[in-house]
């Protein structure tokens, strides 16, 4: 079986757990005897042709044009992805006259499924730069679509939709789409209507839906009217793909970690609350806020107006192999996250021993059972509970240790035996 994937993202470049989940899917599937052609933003036109799980992390290259090869030799994947044009922003890269000329990808449509390629042409539209990069990887997937051999088209979130949409159309093949984040999620009230759109286009095009949680599987039933009987849940699993760091300290009091985007979605100013609290207590506790994101400056403000000082730590966005070593000294992780649909970051912690205490509204929430669960917004019992991992350091230490052994069973490869049946089921 042969699978056209197209991802947004895929380590080594990243910017959050997508692209760490697609990791873990791919390798899975690879060694599930699936062949996977991935197809990503890239400024050249080339795919990602993996058959064997090491090529996950080697990510061998092609040319759509068979007779073009790549050139230069390359100090590690990440230098070669680079030079592919791959990037951590978005960039324009296709003649502008193109990206204009979008709606002729759309024409000649099959009744079965115009609403919905019309509703995608109507909505992705805008002069933000990622809407650009959008349109022009939707139309590369034409071309993708046309001149590769595959079975199924695989699709991840909404970014990649339309480009999953034209493939369908092109090659007459079934489509599985898989929702790893909404707009629902990620927006502050109401969020782009354009993406909500596009979303809901791609879930309906979709002839299966993938949901990383019950948690989103409600969500899009219930928001976007999706048929409950195509929506499979597959809840992401632990990626062990980091080499084993001691535990160290880094400072003489306990360190408490709050790792991802500082936006409202993750819920940032709810850590930042509860960290007021501690230092009061605990004058020597370090509150250390991982990551970045449009609530950044105001976080960094409030912190000031608290007096927080040394207490509570800006770090920006750290690569993989700087979040491994800050695992390494930290002694309490925090998941304050208003909405999650499932939230990888927890089980990265937890394979470092590190007890968690995570919101009650996330998917982990749903598979993990050896971390505390606190809804998001009660700040008296989270602070209450870093107060007692604090103060019970035995105690934490078993909960970490207990948890670490319980993520190790979460594998990618049970996930990817379920998404291959789920392509058996459709195609």
């Amino acid at each position: 079986m042969k699978v056209l994937m197209f991802s947004w993202e895929f380590p080594p470049l990243i910017s959050g757990g997508l692209g760490t989940a697609c990791y873990g899917i791919v390798k899975a599937l690879l060694e599930n005897n699936v062949d996977v052609d991935l197809v990503l933003p890239s400024k050249e036109e080339v795919y990602f042709p993996m058959r064997k799980p090491e090529d996950a992390d080697f990510l061998p290259v092609k040319y759509l044009d068979s007779d073009k090869k790549i050139d230069g030799r390359f100090k590690n994947v990440e230098e070669k992805i680079i030079h592919l044009g791959l990037a951590e922003y978005p960039e324009t890269y296709i003649n502008f006259e193109e990206v204009e000329s979008f709606h002729r990808y759309f024409t000649d449509v099959d009744n079965k499924y115009r609403s919905e390629v019309e509703i995608i042409r109507k909505n992705l539209i805008g002069d933000e730069d990622i809407f650009s990069k959008i349109k022009e990887f939707t139309i590369r997937a034409y071309d993708f679509a046309e001149k590769l051999d595959f079975d199924i088209i695989h699709v991840h979130d909404w970014l990649t939709y339309p480009a999953g949409i034209v493939a369908k159309k092109i090659s007459g093949k079934k489509l599985a789409a898989h929702i790893h984040a909404t707009e629902f999620d990620r927006s502050s009230v109401s969020g782009d209507e354009r993406i909500h759109k596009i979303e809901y286009a791609g879930l309906q095009a979709a002839d299966a839906v993938i949901a990383v949680s019950r948690y989103t599987s409600n969500l899009i039933s219930n928001q976007y009217g999706i048929d409950k009987n195509k929506i499979n849940i597959v809840h992401n699993a632990h990626v062990d793909d980091y080499k084993k760091v001691d535990k160290k300290r880094k400072f003489k009091g306990p360190v408490i970690l709050f790792l991802g985007r500082i936006t409202l979605q993750k819920g940032p100013d709810y850590f930042l609350e509860v960290g007021n609290r501690i230092v009061k207590k605990h004058s020597n506790a370090k509150f250390v806020m991982a990551g970045s994101g449009d609530m950044e400056k105001k976080i960094i403000h409030k912190s000031a107006y608290y007096s927080l000082k040394n207490n509570f730590l800006f770090t920006g966005f750290l690569r993989r192999k700087d979040v491994f070593e800050l695992f390494s000294f930290t002694d309490v992780y925090v998941l304050t996250s208003v909405s999650e649909p499932f939230g990888i970051a927890p089980l990265e912690a937890m394979s470092f021993g590190i007890p968690s205490i995570i919101s009650k509204q996330s998917g982990v929430a749903e598979v993990i059972k050896n971390a505390i669960k606190v809804d998001f917004w009660d700040i008296d019992k989270l602070t209450e509970s870093i107060e007692y991992l604090i103060n019970n350091p035995d105690e934490a230490k078993e909960i970490g240790e207990k948890s670490r052994k319980e993520v190790e069973g979460l594998r990618w490869i049970d996930a990817a035996r379920k998404i291959k049946n789920i392509y058996r089921g459709v195609i």
